[in-house]
């Protein structure tokens, strides 16, 4: 499945893109699409097979699974 991540910062960005290649998957970071709001602008893309939930962070600020139709919004995280 392929998944979009939005931050709260670009340095979470960075560490989450440095964990997800540790793990082997491979990942991209982009400028947010504007169909995606951000609180720094940096996304993710990135294709997972296993579990999404076992590669949710606290840096994550919303992760969306694409479907080619609408993207579905899957988690927001709860800081203010």
């Amino acid at each position: 499945m392929e998944y979009a991540a939005t931050f709260y910062t670009h340095s979470g960005a960075v560490k989450y893109q440095r964990f997800m290649k540790r793990k082997g998957i491979d990942i991209e970071l982009m400028p947010v699409p504007r169909k995606f709001s951000s609180s720094c602008g940096i996304g993710a893309r990135f294709t997972l097979e296993e579990d999404i939930r076992n590669f949710i962070s606290d840096d994550i600020e919303k992760l969306f699974l694409i479907t080619g139709e609408e993207d579905k919004l899957i988690y927001r995280g709860d800081r203010d």
